[in-house]
């Protein structure tokens, strides 16, 4: 598949990251809250045209080869679906505990119906099979 130069439709711009502490706090203070298992989705509606989302795992999240892999396989999730992150939104995902052998299918099968049920968007694209290593 060739993409057009200056088009990439799964990447993950700055411009789509809350970029400072006090925009992550800002959603986690003012947004509506989603618990999962293994995370907390914060979302704040602002209206626009812009969409941005951050992803925090502190410590408590495991070491750092944990933290980074459970960001990791969330920045893959929002590139996947970003139908679910509507414009005018600003989100963060907090990582409370990483999952055991955390694969883009767990990830994936936890908050695409979380989301869907609390906040709706467009979730045409299922959760398919998994791709990344189970290396970890």
């Amino acid at each position: 598949m060739t993409v057009p130069p200056g088009e990439r439709p799964r990447s993950f711009p700055a411009s789509e990251r809350l970029r400072t502490d006090r925009e992550f706090r800002e959603v986690v203070r003012k947004g509506a809250r989603l618990h999962t298992t293994h995370y907390t989705v914060y979302r704040d509606f602002l209206g626009g045209e812009k969409r941005q989302v951050g992803i925090s795992a502190g410590k408590r999240a495991g070491d750092a080869v944990a933290r980074n892999r459970a960001k990791r396989l969330l920045r893959e999730f929002y590139r996947m679906h970003k139908g679910v992150f509507p414009m005018g939104t600003r989100t963060a995902i907090v990582v409370r505990k990483p999952p055991e052998g955390a694969v883009q299918s767990s990830v994936c099968a936890e908050l695409l119906p979380a989301i869907l049920r609390r906040w709706g968007g467009e979730g045409d694209s299922p959760c398919g099979p998994d791709n990344s290593s189970s290396a970890s």
